[in-house]
């Protein structure tokens, strides 16, 4: 419901308040500007307490301990398989060819030759630039991982559509855990599980486990009624109706949720580089804090590479509707694709025994572009290092430091006034209360100072984002060939995991929060320009014709029709924006920045569990807020416009 003129006044006020907070802050005591030691409270004494108890007084240590081991059991199993590593079964590690073969057959019979040269020729590339231990010590574990997330995620979700009660407790819990930093997640992993790969394995499937349980459940609801009482009057049972009715009907959204999972399981054992996860994102770590850049490249494709394959099979997967054979025609040739994966295998093997390049290529066989591109973006930075130089001093100078210097001198109290008045503007006194209690909560950890600077980082990128992002997005939706290439583009970049955005910045800027700014910038300009784009392209095309034969030129029909239509759309967008941008200013704090990213990091240095979920809260709150202010817009938005 939209604020009436009381609360609109009431706004008014708490914008005074928050207005004369600031600028009398001369006059205020220490206690209004900065909360006082006796205010912060130790959140973080009561956390490690509470992990205390549950690890030596419930004994959950052996639980944690006893499921590692089964997870390390499987992680040695496929690490054998894929690279060698000396262990049950002790038959690997398979030929790379047999595995490039493997992903051609899969893309082939999922979505035809484009996805098989692309499933296909990533394995290859992989092999020939020397990467195959590195990547497959990365597969192993999205191999472990993605089934232990699917399976619970789909159990809970299963739970949560059978129990409304269950739903509703677990609704709040998966907001808090989507809005989590990566880092949050790893610190109690490494107080129960330690580090190395099976901790690296635990923590990526904690944290893919969440939208499985959304999209089951979304599934589960969707399925629809006709379908139901179609069982039932089948004589089905209850477990039946579930696993031969609903499950198979909400098949495409349970998909969606394998394809989200895989690419969280990508995104997390990259970063868990940081808890000893050996694979693509450690090698991309060194080389990063080493500065080499040419070799910091050849990983980042493959991981761009390895992602994008295992986005879109699994989408090709979600998408492709299931076939069913002639009950009539011979085991064959329904079973043909089969037969020539069969065949071809035995034919890699074979070649592999014989020809040992295509069994494993060695280090000194590899091919290598870190040469030429060192070479090239040496030239490049010297030409544009004139350029680069001042666009860092500027920013620096005249941009970051004043902002940050400004958002460090509110008071709080005015902060909060400040919030309290746009949470009533948005949604009268409930949203004016979440925003306050958000943010005060953060107040009262103690952690004040950094949040603030992450703020003013997150706040700073996604204006900048914006900047860039919709004048793109409105571009690209008025030619709809145009509008469906740069969504591509979009999808395509939505896959990349977030380390892969500092390296071209780092090449440009060095280590410094312009870098991070610059990172952040880009990651959080893709949601905004694919939610313009899907907006405005989604206008009925009745409104714009209406506009057009009233006399509109295309300016006023773009700003008087278009743009009001998307704007629901394009708050999406925003929302997604404002999240990305969190999420990669805390992982971008390992080359900069004073910000909670930086705590997290010494957190997770010093295994402090209290701290490290402290200052991982502070940033789900942040996100929380944002993510609710948002959502109130929108749905003002489309009473408003009748949608």
């Amino acid at each position: 419901m939209a604020p009436s003129s009381h609360g609109t006044g009431i706004a008014k006020l708490l914008l005074a308040l928050a207005l004369g907070l600031a600028f009398g802050k001369f006059l205020l005591p220490e206690g209004l500007i900065r909360p006082p030691d006796w205010l912060v409270l130790p959140f973080a004494d009561w956390i490690n307490a509470a992990f205390y108890f549950l690890q030596n007084d419930l004994g959950l240590m052996t639980l944690t301990r006893a499921f590692s081991d089964v997870v390390e059991w499987l992680l040695d199993v496929t690490a054998n398989l894929l690279y060698g590593k000396s262990r049950w079964p002790n038959i690997g590690p398979i030929p790379w060819i047999v595995i490039a073969i493997t992903a051609f057959m899969a893309g082939y019979a999922l979505k035809g030759w484009r996805l098989a040269a692309l499933a296909g020729g990533t394995f290859v590339w992989i092999a020939l630039m020397g990467q195959w231990k590195w990547a497959m010590e990365t597969l192993s574990v999205i191999v472990v991982a993605t089934p232990f997330s699917v399976m619970l995620g789909l159990g809970m979700g299963v739970l949560a559509w059978r129990s409304p009660r269950f739903e509703r407790v677990l609704n709040p819990i998966l907001n808090i855990a989507q809005s989590l930093p990566h880092f949050a997640y790893m610190i109690p992993v490494v107080v129960f599980i330690g580090v190395g790969p099976k901790a690296g394995a635990i923590v990526t499937i904690i944290f893919s486990v969440p939208p499985m349980i959304r999209m089951t459940l979304l599934g589960l609801k969707k399925v629809p009624e006709e379908v139901i009482e179609a069982g039932k009057m089948a004589g089905s049972s209850r477990w039946q109706l579930l696993s031969r009715v609903r499950i198979p009907t909400a098949r495409s959204e349970i998909l969606i949720g394998v394809n989200q999972v895989i690419m969280q399981c990508l995104a997390m054992v990259v970063l868990a580089s940081f808890i000893g996860m050996p694979g693509l994102g450690q090698k991309l770590l060194q080389l990063l804090q080493a500065l080499k850049i040419g070799l910091s490249v050849e990983i980042g494709v493959t991981i761009v590479l390895l992602a994008v394959t295992l986005d879109r099979l699994s989408k090709a997967w979600a998408l492709r509707l299931p076939e069913h054979g002639e009950p009539s025609a011979r085991w064959l040739h329904r079973n043909r694709l089969l037969v020539i994966w069969l065949a071809l295998c035995a034919a890699g093997f074979v070649l592999a025994h014989f020809v040992p390049y295509l069994h494993e290529v060695e280090r000194k066989q590899a091919l290598s572009v870190a040469g030429p591109i060192d070479a090239a973006m040496d030239q490049v930075i010297r030409l544009i290092a004139p350029v680069t130089a001042w666009l860092r001093w500027f920013l620096i100078t005249w941009v970051l430091i004043p902002m940050r210097d400004a958002y460090l001198w509110l008071p709080f109290t005015a902060v909060l006034a400040l919030l309290a008045a746009v949470g009533w503007a948005m949604g009268g006194l409930r949203s004016a209360l979440v925003c306050v209690v958000y943010f005060g909560l953060i107040a009262l950890s103690g952690w004040w100072d950094r949040a603030m600077i992450t703020v003013y980082m997150v706040s700073i990128s996604v204006v900048i984002a914006a900047v860039f992002g919709l004048p793109l997005g409105i571009w690209a939706a008025r030619i709809p060939a145009r509008a469906a290439r740069i969504l591509l583009i979009c999808d395509t970049a939505q896959t990349f995991p977030s380390f892969i955005y500092l390296i071209p910045v780092i090449m440009l800027f060095g280590v410094n929060d312009v870098a991070v700014v610059a990172a952040v910038v880009v990651f959080a300009a893709v949601p905004i320009v694919r939610y313009t784009i899907e907006g405005l392209c989604n206008v009925p095309p009745e409104l714009i014709e209406a506009a057009e034969m009233s006399g509109a030129t295309r300016q006023q029909t773009l700003w008087h029709v278009r743009l009001p239509m998307a704007l629901p759309t394009m708050l999406v967008g925003a929302n997604q924006s404002v999240m990305f941008s969190l999420f990669m200013v805390i992982i971008a704090a390992f080359i900069g920045t004073q910000d909670l990213g930086q705590e997290m990091q010494r957190a997770l240095s010093s295994t402090d569990v209290g701290k490290g979920l402290v200052l991982g809260f502070a940033v789900a709150f942040m996100g929380l807020m944002t993510d609710h202010l948002i959502t109130r817009w929108s749905e003002d938005r489309k009473r408003a416009l009748g949608v």
